[in-house]
């Protein structure tokens, strides 16, 4: 065994790729454990969902990414336990991995806030396996209604619920909408875009929360130009295979879609340490476990709260990215016994896209909405990709689909009945234990 330092990075997410790839060159031994065996950028997964782009355009092996680096190598297991006196992980396969720095990067899954059992009715979107199962579901509730001749089973088949009015559920709603109505509804001969309903549920009384008040009404309105129905201050009280309870009114629907929160996957209990009541890791101010400064958590697990503030940092990409370029250089500096400097996020401001010329931007720079804030939501989204491929597949797309109002990823691989049979209303609900926090990969 190497006599070097080891450090163990668990998760191939946005924070642990940039601490993986901060510590190029230094004197340790590094290795990323995922139990996947890609890097995902989830901010785009809505886009694979609805048939914008293809899984490998926001997907790129972790290998790929870290393989011309010496010191560094990857596992594909998952993390089941960490034992802080002997500073050693351990994973599902039963190996152990010894450390002498962890980085606790395993993110975050679909949050059904006690009620578990909603996971069989709806689909959440934290991986490519949910991005792709709503893709085949909308496609194949238009292909049934396409031959569907009772008009009360014809409508639930269009119909589509979105619950959760952040920026995933907002960027999902539009997308859905916009793919039906001026892609899908053109191509099916007995589909008027007419038929087509979206519905935005979201309990606070206003959609984009952390956005100021303007911009939250602009993206309601954008949504609205789109066809999307909004129920805002409106609570879900019930999923069942039929569709969506939300004040006591049945929505009869295909698809019901799981945007509204996340939580730390189950690893941060297991982890034995001191956490939040929303099951975050407390950390301190240099993103180190309290009590344990040889391991640090980042990202959607850590509960970093700024000097002077009150709430802790959002689970956002830009977050973790900077946690993770910190760590690696903690790290370095920890090499060469330098006292440690407190971590500083740099915010950079918030954006969410609407649809086709449609998009909020609040931040520093710029705070609009509309085509301005659409073209600035595309470059940041590219620049931050990983890989010159992924970044031009990305582009090529977009502007394909600008240009001729297609969309090239309307791939159907999986029929529930059958390679020659379209299924049933009812057996487009997904099957139990298939969705919900067990399919969350570690972010």
């Amino acid at each position: 065994m190497s006599q070097r330092k080891q450090v163990v990075i668990i998760g191939g997410g946005f924070g642990g790729l940039n601490a993986a790839r901060g510590l190029d060159g230094a004197d340790v031994d590094i290795t990323i454990v995922d139990r996947e065996n890609h890097h995902l950028f989830q901010p785009l997964l809505y886009q694979v969902a609805t048939s914008g782009l293809s899984p490998g355009a926001i997907a790129v092996p972790i290998r790929s990414v870290v393989g011309r680096q010496p010191n560094t190598r990857v596992v594909l297991g998952e993390a089941l336990g960490v034992d802080l006196t002997r500073k050693e992980v351990t994973l599902s396969s039963g190996a152990t991995l010894r450390y002498d720095w962890l980085v606790v990067a395993a993110g975050a899954k679909t949050n059904f806030f006690g009620n578990e059992h909603w996971a069989q009715h709806t689909i959440g979107l934290k991986n490519l396996r949910d991005a792709i199962q709503i893709r085949e579901r909308v496609l194949l509730a238009f292909e049934a209604a396409e031959q569907e001749t009772d008009d009360a089973t014809r409508k639930r088949l269009l119909t589509f619920v979105v619950i959760g009015g952040g920026p995933t559920g907002v960027e999902m709603a539009g997308a859905i909408s916009e793919l039906g109505r001026t892609v899908l509804a053109d191509e099916y001969q007995r589909i008027h875009s007419s038929d087509i309903r979206v519905i935005l549920v979201e309990m606070a009384t206003r959609l984009l929360t952390p956005f100021r008040p303007d911009l939250s009404a602009s993206a309601a309105d954008q949504l609205r130009e789109l066809g999307v129905e909004l129920r805002l201050g409106q609570r879900v009280t019930d999923v069942t295979a039929a569709g969506a309870v939300v004040n006591g009114e049945l929505i009869p629907a295909s698809l019901v879609v799981w945007a509204s929160g996340v939580q730390p996957v189950s690893l941060a209990q297991r982890l034995g340490v001191q956490l939040t009541r929303r099951g975050q890791v407390r950390v301190d101010g240099n993103c180190a476990v309290l009590g344990h400064p040889d391991v640090f958590c980042i990202g959607d697990m850590a509960a970093f709260i700024p000097a002077g503030a009150t709430d802790a940092l959002p689970g956002l990409a830009p977050v973790a990215i900077q946690q993770g370029r910190y760590v690696a250089r903690t790290i370095r500096g920890d090499l060469r016994s330098m006292a440690r400097k407190p971590f500083v996020y740099v915010d950079k401001g918030i954006m969410a896209t609407i649809g086709r010329s449609r998009a909020v931007v609040q931040s520093g720079v710029l705070t609009t909405s509309g085509l301005l804030a659409w073209l600035a939501w595309g470059f940041v989204h590219i620049v931050y990709l990983i890989g010159f491929r992924n970044r031009v597949m990305v582009l090529f797309e977009w502007m394909w689909a600008y240009v001729t109002y297609k969309r090239g990823t309307r791939l159907v691989t999986h029929l529930p009945r059958g390679a020659d049979a379209l299924p049933s209303p009812h057996a487009l609900a997904p099957a139990p234990g298939t969705t919900g926090p067990t399919s969350s990969s570690p972010r």
